[in-house]
């Protein structure tokens, strides 16, 4: 009798990673299942996120899996998406972490800082002994971010920043801010150090998903900044734009571990629960939701690994990118759903993390780029014209 198949991978799509890639999941996966699995459930009911995994995570190099360490050594693309596969397969607040880390912090000072401000900041963040976070959006300006209000005036040589931003990952406990700003001379970067005069983090509290998350308000008045936390160069949208395209990169690899996990907790669940003196798994409505789940894990799976190469040969387009983010968070949420539906009354629980799972895809659905916004970029890329205005 030939083996049976791993239900999570039908079309043996781990056959596409490279030896190294696959070695990074294993990796990831290894340390979900032994550090983040056992406190994740209480976690995420109490509201707080793990800070005493961020060393750990560290040491596994996860943070600025894409930045060329001191030797200029990278991981490709497709071994990050991977990681943050399996890290989202444990929570979407733990790949959050890590992407706002990677992905936003240490991306724009690696991109757009000087030799200076690499040096301060990047060996710390890349170890976990320092954190940062990335301030973009404000209470008025989500998915228009040219409309902000937070601006930095020229006093003396300095900057004085004013405004606030709003729904901050990691913002209360990061050691340096990347905050985007109105100028005389355009949107600027500033790194904000923790602790400076007139910076102030709040965190938002009541939150009915990413419960295992930090998030954070941030508030800068008459916060007083050297030159030299200008990041120099970044002058635009075009800086804060590429960040963002890094993160959401990172996403549509990521959702695909919380799906996978939807998927993996639905199929032991439909086996064991009895109904009517037979598995639930009998049954051939149950039976056309697995297949439909596990389609649509494959495909989006597919899409993910076509661009992590897109993106390894320099070609990626942002649309794309779009298009990824777009079509992955809707399909994981499509199986998260239909697990949730699998379960019954049981699906409701912290028992089973698929509801957990759930609400945090709600979040992902609007971060980094609401599905309102993708549409309009993909319709943008197959028009010509611009729907924004």
């Amino acid at each position: 009798m030939p083996p049976m198949p791993d239900p999570a991978d039908l079309l043996d799509l781990a056959n596409l990673y490279s030896p190294e890639e696959q070695l990074v999941a294993q990796t990831v996966r290894r340390f979900v299942g032994d550090r983040v699995m056992p406190v994740i459930e209480e976690c995420y009911e109490a509201g707080r996120f793990p800070t005493e995994l961020v060393r750990e995570i560290g040491a596994l190099g996860l943070f600025g899996m894409l930045i060329p360490d001191e030797e200029g050594v990278a991981a490709t693309p497709t071994a990050y998406g991977l990681a943050c596969l399996e890290l989202e397969a444990g929570d979407s607040g733990l790949r959050s972490f890590v992407s706002v880390q990677g992905s936003l912090a240490m991306h724009a000072i690696a991109t757009f800082g000087s030799a200076d401000q690499r040096a301060e900041w990047l060996p710390g963040l890349r170890s976990g002994a320092l954190l940062g976070c990335f301030g973009l959006t404000e209470p008025d300006a989500g998915s228009d971010p040219g409309a902000m209000r937070t601006r930095a005036r020229r006093v003396d040589g300095d900057y004085v920043l004013d405004g606030a931003k709003l729904w901050i990952t990691n913002g209360s406990i990061a050691d340096v801010a990347v905050v985007w700003a109105q100028t005389d001379e355009g949107i600027r970067g500033f790194l904000v150090p923790k602790g400076t005069p007139g910076f102030t983090a709040s965190d938002i509290h009541h939150k009915l998903s990413m419960r295992a998350s930090i998030t954070s308000a941030l508030s800068f008045d008459q916060c007083r900044l050297p030159a030299s936390a200008l990041l120099g160069g970044a002058s635009g949208l075009r800086g804060p734009l590429s960040c963002l395209n890094e993160a959401r990169f990172g996403i549509i690899f990521g959702v695909l571990g919380a799906a996978r996990s939807c998927l993996e907790t639905a199929l032991s669940y439909a086996a064991e629960r009895q109904v009517f003196g037979r598995p639930l798994s009998s049954f051939q409505l149950t039976q056309a939701k697995l297949a439909a789940m596990a389609t649509h894990l494959s495909t989006a799976t597919l899409l993910a690994g076509h661009l992590g190469r897109l993106k390894q040969a320099g070609t990626i387009r942002p649309d794309q990118i779009s298009l990824g983010k777009l079509n992955n968070v809707r399909a994981a949420l499509d199986i998260a759903r239909q697990a949730r539906t699998i379960l019954g009354g049981n699906g409701i629980t912290l028992d089973y993390g698929v509801m957990r799972h759930v609400s945090n895809l709600e979040t992902v659905l609007t971060y980094e780029g609401t599905e309102e916004v993708h549409l309009l970029s993909v319709g943008r890329a197959l028009t010509g014209e611009s729907a924004f205005s």
